[in-house]
This record gives C-alpha cells, structure tokens and sequence, in this order.
C-alpha cells in the first residue's frame, strides 16, 4: 500500500469540509485525560482515547509500591479546573491521586472516550491524516494524533550479568508483585533515588534483612508531611478560592527556589545544599555512614528527593548500606565487587525508567516515510516540547526538552493542552489542512535550549542524571517554568508551516 493514499472515505481535510476532526489520545494518565476534557470544553467531541492497561492513571496505576508518595504538594498536583478540598494529606500517597483521577473521568464521563487494553502499534501519516493502528481496531484513520503517554512509563532494567539468573522473587518497583510477603525475608533494592528511598522507609521494619545496593548517594530533605483535619477540608470547601491561593503560593515557592536554585542563583544553591548537608548531619550521626550517604555534586544537580524515613531506616540493625559495586547477579544473591555474596530472597529493581523513549517503542512514521526515532538518532527534541517538523497535526504532550524538573507535571501539561487546542482553532478558524513547526524554528529553538541549559546545575552540577541524553546534554527546559506557560499562552504561528 502506497502510504500516501488514504484508505478511507475521509480523503479530505476536516476544516475544509465543516466537520468534527477525529481525534486520537495515545495514554489515559493526567495528560490524556485533561486532554479529553479541555477539548470536549473547546467543541470537539471526536475523541478517542487508546490506553494499553486495563484502567486509567498512567504512572499512578503502575506504580503501587510501598511508600508511595508525591514529592509535589497535593494542591498542587491537581488538575487547576478542579481542586481537591478533600486531600488528606499535604504530600499524597499514591492511592489516593489514583482515587482523584478515578472521580475525575467519572465526574467528566470519560470513560466512553478510553478503550482499555488496547495498544497502539503504529503511527503512519497520510497526508492530512494519521493512520492509526491499535491492536484491538486494525487500522483508523484520525486527523490529530496526540501523544499523551507522558515521560516515567517504561521501566529501566540494569544491565548486570546473570540478572535473569536470580532464583528468588525479582521485579521492578514500577511493576511490585503484591502477591510476594516481604515479613521476614531477605530482600535487596538496588538503587538509591526517589523510589528506593521511600521503599526503604516503608518495608525496613518488616523484613528480615534488608540490603540497599547504592551506586550513587542523592542529595535528600526532609519531607514536610501533614495530615489535614476535616475542618481544614470543610474550610476549602467552603471557599473554593482560598485553594487556588495555596495551590499558586506553593507553585510560586518551589520554583522560585529549587528553580532557581538551578539556573545559577547560588544564593538558592547553597541554601539548598545547607539544609540537605543539616538533615543527613542531624539524621545520621555516625561518621563513616554519613560520608557514604554525602553526595559529590551539587544539590540541584538531580530532582531533589523529599523523604524522612529513608535516613532512619538505613541505620536499623536489619539494614546494610552497601556500596561497593555490583559484580553479578547470581542465582542465590548479588555478588558485589569484594567478593561478598549477599543472599537474598526477594531483589526490588528501583532502577527507574527509559525517559527518552517517550512515544516510543510506538513506530511513529512522519512526511516521506521518515521515522520519529530516526528523526531524533538518538537524542530525542522537539519544538517547545510539543511538536515535530515533518510530522503534522502531530501532538506530544511532556515531550522532549519539556519542563520536567522539580516541578508540577499537571499544570505543564494544561497549559500544553491549551496551546494544542489553539492551533486546532486556528486550523478550524482558517479552513487549514495541517499544522506542524518549520525545521528552522525547532533547530533555533533547540539551539537556544543547548545553550542555556550549559550554565543550569543540570549541567554542571558535576552528576549523572536521568535527565541526561546519550550525549550528555539535560533534555530538559532552561528557564523558569513562568516563561514556558507564558510561551504556551501566546503561540506564535510564524514558527509553524500552515498548510491551506
């Protein structure tokens, strides 16, 4: 089949002919879902939503490990249109953002728009349209395809000899086996960064023995935790303002200081780093564990963690911090680098996730038959962290060199939202064919992110991150996370071929 040639009766471009554009959603978590609602809002109802798993919830419906928390404020990481008085707590457990995300696509009706257990396969442009393969469908064709399958989604393996040799209970923390009882068995976790450390607070009591495998210590402050009082919920309730006041203090808060902290105030830097070196100092008063635990780069250097048991729970008497390297995995344990063997029964891999794949393994074919992973070679940008030459009416929300760092992926991604649906508008509004960023823009745009990001911590903060590409350049945004929403408000279509 030749793959310009239409292979439905929808030969022609939707605005043109006065209809509702098809539209595609690839992922059912935060940014798929506010997707749905944000575009049924501007008039488009066409919309169908593709989710792999058997429900909604994206990262929050992978990951149900023990300790599960988010490190953004609760009133914060919401969706803006639709505050939770009711969080209990002011940095929520897992469990319960699901909950929220559950009443969400009830209250909104989404679940006529989501077909579940059904995968995409392939993205095939047509010229206008996409053509849209799922497992479940065969071929569609759609106008818009919107990528929503967000950034932490495909588990990271170490690559560590003889791992598929290990005999005992193995799985990845974003993949828990709940049918496994930790009570009293020998468990190792290897890794040391956000996950591991709440993991390690949360099952360090209940286990027999627990080793945690450190390759490199993270620079960790205490997580300020609170539970809220039904008086304090009837109060949000009853005022709904006074949320959206905490919601933009809190907002105004963390990025006016790790953000900051990131771009060169050194000021923010090293009050940063003072109150980590303080916590590891006041937590941890034994020396020679200490010093394993102190980082050697910069506190902003990586997403800072927030977490108050991880410090605690290393010092138990059933808990080993071990850092010499890992030489193997081998059927009974993992044998470090001296030699030791340390038998186990259970090894959690908290070893993160493919960040670069985005979309991908998805094959994503553009204009001419060029593949996206082709396209990217390896190092994965887009324009303004959202679209790609060569591949029109073609949306990615948290793309590449988007604002990921300590900051909230809910309010990035409505104001993507909004911008999206403005160029859908502007097709409508201009009986327009497709829309998609001329390579001149997306070079000069990612010209100016590779050069300010060389004086952000990402960059010379002295660590490695997942942040990092295979070039070592941090594919993330540079600036405050105030000039990306402003961006978002005011696109410009000088940068975008508009195809008539």
């Amino acid at each position: 089949m030749n793959v310009n040639t239409p292979i439905s009766g929808l030969e022609h471009a939707w605005a043109k002919e006065g209809r509702q554009p098809r539209i595609a959603i690839i992922g059912a978590g935060f940014s798929g879902m506010g997707s749905i609602i944000k575009l049924r809002e501007a008039g488009y109802t066409d919309i169908t939503c593709f989710e792999r798993e058997d429900k909604l919830g994206g990262t929050w419906r992978d990951n149900t490990y023990p300790g599960l928390s988010c490190d953004v404020p609760s009133h914060w990481y919401s969706y803006s249109f639709d505050l939770n008085p009711d969080w209990s707590y002011r940095f929520s457990y897992g469990p319960e953002i699901w909950a929220y995300q559950e009443k969400i696509a009830r209250k909104y009706d989404l679940f006529p728009a989501i077909q579940f257990n059904n995968a995409i396969r392939k993205l095939t442009y047509l010229g206008p349209q996409w053509k849209v393969e799922s497992e479940k469908n065969g071929e569609e064709i759609f106008d818009f395809v919107i990528a929503a399958t967000g950034v932490l989604v495909n588990p990271a393996y170490p690559d560590i000899p003889g791992l598929d040799s290990f005999k005992g209970h193995m799985f990845h923390s974003a993949r828990w086996n709940h049918d496994v009882a930790l009570q009293g068995k020998r468990v190792g976790i290897i890794g040391t960064g956000s996950t591991a450390c709440q993991i390690v607070g949360a099952i360090a009591e209940e286990v027999g023995h627990l080793d945690v495998f450190q390759r490199t210590p993270h620079w960790v402050v205490p997580m300020p935790q609170k539970k809220y009082s039904k008086a304090w919920q009837t109060l949000l309730r009853i005022f709904p303002p006074l949320q959206m006041f905490i919601r933009n203090f809190i907002r105004r808060r963390m990025e006016g200081s790790f953000g900051k902290a990131t771009l060169g105030d050194e000021a923010e830097q090293q009050k940063i780093q003072e109150a980590c070196l303080q916590f590891l100092e006041q937590q941890v008063p034994d020396p020679e564990l200490r010093k394993k635990l102190t980082p050697n780069y910069k506190a902003t250097c990586k997403r800072l963690i927030l977490c108050s048991d991880f410090y605690p729970a290393l010092q138990r008497d059933n808990v080993d911090l071990v850092t010499e390297s890992i030489d193997a995995i081998e059927p009974v344990g993992v044998r470090t680098k001296d030699g030791e063997l340390h038998e186990l029964d259970v090894l959690v891999l908290a070893t993160g996730f493919r960040a670069g794949d985005f979309i991908l393994p998805t094959e994503v074919i553009g204009e001419n038959g060029l593949s996206l992973r082709d396209f990217w070679h390896g190092l994965p940008r887009a324009h303004r962290g959202m679209t790609f030459p060569g591949f029109p009416n073609f949306w990615m929300l948290e793309g590449p060199t988007g604002v990921i760092g300590n900051t909230c992926l809910i309010d990035i991604s409505e104001h993507q939202i909004g911008y999206m649906i403005a160029a859908i508008n502007k097709i409508r509004d201009d009986k327009l064919v497709a829309i998609a960023p001329k390579m001149e823009a997306f070079e000069g745009y990612n010209a100016r992110i590779a050069e300010a990001i060389k004086t952000s911590t990402w960059a010379s903060g002295g660590c490695s991150s997942w942040y990092l590409d295979p070039s070592g350049t941090p594919n993330i945004y540079p600036w405050l996370p105030d000039a990306y929403r402003d961006d978002m408000k005011n696109i410009d279509f000088t940068e975008y071929e508009l195809v008539s």
